[in-house]
């Protein structure tokens, strides 16, 4: 299981090595990215991490076969001179195109890798509670996962180079050890330094990272409504884009002065390292020229061993400032998978009923209370009453008295905090989850506006049947939105919204009728309206709910309106209030008994006089 840290948490070597433990379990996920891509990638960087130490010591025996050539002392011909010439012309050939190969295939298994885990990210949100997204903790964490879908596809570049890397130092150390071991020690002083900053400054950043998680998704949503199609009217017509502007400034303004702090010493610092590994390096220089005068080494040797030193230097370097970077990857791979283990509450029971088909005896609340996460206020307290087979239910009350809430409930989006709902007698949890939803058609009052043409906005409602154009069509007309789409430039093919070319905008009215049209996809038992007609005039609205009323004549239906020509449609109305159920009863049993909901007929009914 991938270790989980705070925010706060000053990461130490061990931390840092324990996070490696999320490495096998994301070459997993690069596997099932591209399997092929990565076998040829690692089989590339194999060729090319002996590369380095063939042309450093080809560049030898140049050197010394020039040398023995120019004093008429090699008992080889100029032949032998230039084959080897030749030989190092070909490897740096063949290490240029290894090089553009490699990058290519991290590019393309970057893209790949980025494409995979997104989808594994959306599958797994699909997966989880309606509750679970409506949490800020939740949101951050997902916000951190999305990020490591592109931000951590270097690290599969950064590991396989650290494994070539290790091949090729150890062909050159080979050559320094073989010479005076003294000099690998020396090499390890040298780099070790740079090391321990860069490994400093990385915790340093990462912890950084981490606290500012919220506030970057704020800086996001400011992005968003200061230049957006969906926010340009109210930004204009009540003058915010100072407001937010200002606000943006602010919190920019702190990232900036946060990053700086930490970018300003790593420069600093990182001077000072460095030049303490030049100094390493060219006191091993002025020893390997010593002996090279004593003509203890020949001039080849100079050239292969100070090359040797200075490319071990550079490599060990890299890793070494790699493996911070690695261990920080590593460390950051915990945000991504630590989304995984988040897990739905609501789920299936083991061996799920099937959905009755027909309902018999309807859905049946007993005592049924549901809190929000993290919410003291009750939603919904005391809720007992039953949803018979054909009956017309509407559900009244003021804003915030717990509607949207019960419907939700019924098509178990929410399982209740206290009590419980049955179907038929049993558990709405002893029922096959996608079973009951599918017998279930609802459109809710803040339904989306899909970016997508009028016909995939329609098929949203039962998407397994895009393809079928009649009931598309016919969907379309019962919802009334037919006559919108016959004048259309392209028909049911036309694209909505502003977002993409050639686009067409809806008004709010004609958006709620493509929307209802996705209630009439499925041959659902359950009908649940909550206010999508909310932006039609008195007489759609009507018309919208008549024809709702005749096309679900032997189905259950419950609607959610605040107008109360439509409500009175119904075979019984629900009052509720702060969540409870006040009044349960037909309009005219209601209008007759002179409580709330009377109450709330009058102040309607005077608006109209």
């Amino acid at each position: 299981m991938p270790k989980t840290y705070k925010p706060t948490t000053k990461l130490t070597l061990r931390d840092r090595l324990s996070a490696f433990r999320n490495l096998p379990q994301f070459f997993r996920l690069v596997w099932q990215s591209g399997p092929g891509m990565m076998t040829a990638n690692i089989v590339l960087r194999l060729l090319k991490a002996a590369i380095p130490f063939s042309l450093l010591f080809i560049g030898k025996l140049i050197i010394d076969q020039v040398l023995l050539l120019s004093r008429n002392q090699s008992s080889f011909s100029e032949t032998y001179l230039w084959e080897l010439v030749a030989a190092e012309l070909l490897l740096a050939i063949l290490s240029d195109g290894l090089t553009r190969a490699i990058t290519l295939m991290d590019s393309l298994l970057g893209d790949l890798f980025a494409n995979h885990t997104s989808v594994r990210i959306m599958e797994h949100a699909a997966s989880l509670d309606l509750d679970q997204f409506e949490d800020a903790i939740f949101y951050d964490k997902l916000e951190r996962a999305r990020q490591q879908t592109a931000g951590r596809t270097v690290l599969v570049s950064q590991v396989l180079s650290q494994l070539q890397d290790l091949i090729s130092i150890g062909l050159l150390a080979a050559g320094l050890i073989v010479f005076n071991p003294w000099l690998i020690l020396l090499l390890v002083i040298a780099v070790l330094p740079a090391f321990l900053g860069e490994s400093y400054f990385n915790d340093q950043t990462y912890a950084l990272s981490r606290r500012q998680t919220p506030e970057r998704r704020e800086l996001d949503y400011l992005r968003y409504i200061g230049a957006s199609d969906e926010t340009a009217k109210e930004i204009k017509m009540f003058s915010l884009s100072g407001f937010v502007i200002d606000r943006f400034k602010v919190l920019s303004q702190q990232f900036y002065v946060d990053n700086t702090k930490i970018a300003v010493n790593r420069s600093l610092w990182g001077t000072f390292f460095t030049l303490l590994g030049s100094l390493g390096y060219y006191g091993a220089y002025v020893f390997i020229i010593q002996q090279t005068i004593k003509g203890v080494l020949t001039i080849g040797e100079l050239s292969f061993l100070a090359g040797s030193f200075r490319q071990l230097r550079s490599m060990l370097e890299s890793m070494l400032a790699r493996f911070t970077a690695v261990s920080q990857g590593a460390i950051y791979l915990s945000d991504f998978f630590e989304f995984f283990e988040i897990h739905p509450k609501i789920h299936n029971s083991d061996s799920p009923r099937c959905f009755p088909n027909p309902i018999m005896h309807g859905f049946t609340f007993e005592n049924v209370g549901f809190k929000y996460l993290n919410s003291e206020r009750w939603a919904n307290r005391n809720l007992n009453f039953t949803l018979h087979p054909a009956e017309k239910v509407a559900l009244v009350g003021e804003n915030g008295a717990g509607k949207s809430t019960l419907v939700k409930l019924l098509a178990r989006l929410y399982d209740p905090t206290e009590g419980r709902i049955l179907l038929d007698g049993y558990d709405l949890k002893e029922y096959d989850l996608y079973d009951l939803r599918e017998h279930i058609g609802i459109i809710f009052q803040d339904f989306l506006r899909y970016q997508m043409t009028f016909s995939q906005n329609i098929a949203a409602g039962n998407i397994r049947e895009q393809g079928n154009e009649e009931l598309i069509h016919r969907s379309a007309e019962q919802s009334l939105a037919d006559n919108i789409a016959q004048n259309l430039p392209g028909g049911y093919g036309q694209m909505l919204g502003k977002r993409f070319a050639k686009g067409v905008e809806l008004s709010g009215g004609e958006w709620q009728k493509v929307a209802l049209a996705r209630a009439y996809m499925r041959e659902a038992q359950l009908m649940i309206l909550d206010e999508p007609t909310s932006a039609l005039d008195a007489r759609a609205e009507f018309e919208v709910f008549q024809r709702f009323t005749e096309l679900t004549r032997n189905k259950m239906a419950v609607m959610i309106s605040h107008r109360f020509s439509t409500v009175r449609m119904a075979d019984r109305i629900l009052v509720l209030e702060k969540g409870e159920i006040k009044e349960v009863g037909s309009h005219e049993e209601l209008i007759a008994k002179g409580g709330r909901y009377a109450e709330l007929f009058a102040l309607q009914a005077l608006g109209y006089q």
